[in-house]
């Protein structure tokens, strides 16, 4: 006897099958969000900090260099050849004291040349003054031989006119001898104007022979000169840091051969990111730790011009400098830029915020095992320390290691 087929109901199949699509959605919603909010970490790879109250610095630090405060370069004031090099480089010098001496065949050249010009205008200058004086004495004989004409045919005259009206002599003697005594008075005149006139012009060839022979003395003075430069002298006492001079080279005029440093007074020099060109002016200290010793200085001088989002600053020593600094010696020192007694809320600076841009922190609990993500606002900050405007505490242990690897997630497991 055939036994009547029953339909078995699918009803349970559903239901188990919706139970199993609702755990696998569960399942993936708790993988999911298990892994962006947070994040097991190893103790020993993090860096922590405790936010503190204290006295905030507001500095830039600066790598310096150290220079002379006052330096001389040596430059060739006239070209030559080298030919011998007198002091060593590193010595200390006297002023005045030869460092280098040069040979220049022209400047030679041009010296007799000039001294020739003026042996030669001497001896011009010397013959007309004996022209002059010549020409003097002759005229002077002359007037001499013309008053005595003068006065013998005044005689003449005056016997002739009394003679002439006794009819003595004629009246053409008499006519002669008035003519001629007339002859003799012009003729006077006539020498002591040309007398007059030819001292003149003698005595302006004198000053024009002068004037040449005080300018060819300069000219010559001036070449000597040259030739003296010739033998380069230290213009001023101190060390001979730099010289740029071997034996038989060849040397143009204003070339730069050395450097003469004042080793009693140094100064250093820095260069500074333009972002703090308002916040840094004459006067500011600076600090230096060097040898166990702290030292202190002072900006003397901003230099106006940026180059390379840099400007560079001038730094003199307030006080004693460090002994035994050398120029171009690097010193690390702090730029201070704010009051030093002013306190505030302080976290250690670290690379987190160069990953977070100082917007949130992970701050642990205090048992050091879990630390929550929390947002937060800084204010001045300087390589040592930030100061906390808002979102911590006096006493909270931040981490201020990089957050590169969870930067994601909102909580950290800490393991020991």
């Amino acid at each position: 006897m055939d036994r009547p087929i029953q339909r078995r109901s699918r009803r349970p199949l559903i239901i188990g099958g919706i139970v199993a699509a609702v755990l696998a959605i569960v399942a993936l919603v708790w993988f999911a969000t298990g892994q962006t909010t947070s994040y097991t970490l190893d103790g020993q790879r993090i860096r922590t900090a405790t936010v503190e109250a204290g006295v905030y610095e507001d500095f830039i630090p600066l790598r310096a260099s150290v220079e002379p405060e006052r330096s001389v370069f040596l430059d060739a004031i006239e070209g030559g050849r080298v030919e011998a090099i007198l002091v060593e480089e590193g010595a200390f010098v006297a002023e005045g004291q030869a460092l280098v001496e040069l040979s220049n065949t022209s400047l030679q050249l041009d010296v007799i040349a000039r001294e020739a010009e003026v042996s030669e205008q001497l001896n011009n200058l010397r013959n007309t003054e004996l022209a002059i004086e010549q020409n003097r004495l002759s005229l002077k004989s002359e007037l001499i031989e013309i008053d005595y004409q003068i006065t013998r045919l005044g005689r003449l005259v005056a016997r002739y006119e009394e003679l002439e009206g006794k009819q003595f002599v004629s009246r053409n003697e008499y006519e002669d001898a008035v003519d001629e005594l007339a002859y003799w008075r012009n003729r006077r005149e006539v020498t002591q104007e040309s007398q007059k006139q030819d001292e003149i012009i003698r005595l302006a060839q004198m000053e024009q022979l002068r004037s040449s022979v005080t300018q060819l003395e300069k000219n010559l003075g001036l070449a000597r000169a040259n030739l003296e430069n010739l033998l380069v002298k230290a213009p001023r006492a101190g060390q001979l840091t730099s010289l740029d001079a071997e034996i038989g080279e060849s040397k143009a005029r204003g070339e730069r051969l050395g450097q003469i440093d004042d080793v009693d007074r140094f100064k250093a020099t820095a260069l500074v990111n333009e972002f703090y060109l308002n916040r840094v002016r004459v006067g500011q200290k600076a600090q230096l730790e060097t040898g166990g010793r702290k030292y202190e200085l002072e900006i003397s001088k901003v230099y106006p011009e940026v180059q390379a989002s840099q400007f560079e600053i001038d730094l003199r020593f307030a006080g004693e400098a460090p002994p035994d600094i050398r120029r171009g010696q690097t010193l690390q020192m702090r730029l201070v830029l704010g009051d030093l007694s002013e306190r505030a809320i302080l976290l250690a600076n670290g690379p987190f915020f160069n990953d977070t841009g100082g917007a949130w922190v992970f701050v642990l609990d205090r048992k050091g095992k879990v630390a929550t993500r929390r947002e937060v606002r800084f204010g001045r900050r300087n390589p040592n320390s930030i100061e906390v405007l808002g979102g911590l505490l006096e006493g909270d242990e931040v981490v201020i290691s990089s957050y590169a690897s969870f930067i994601e997630v909102e909580r950290l497991f800490i393991d020991d």
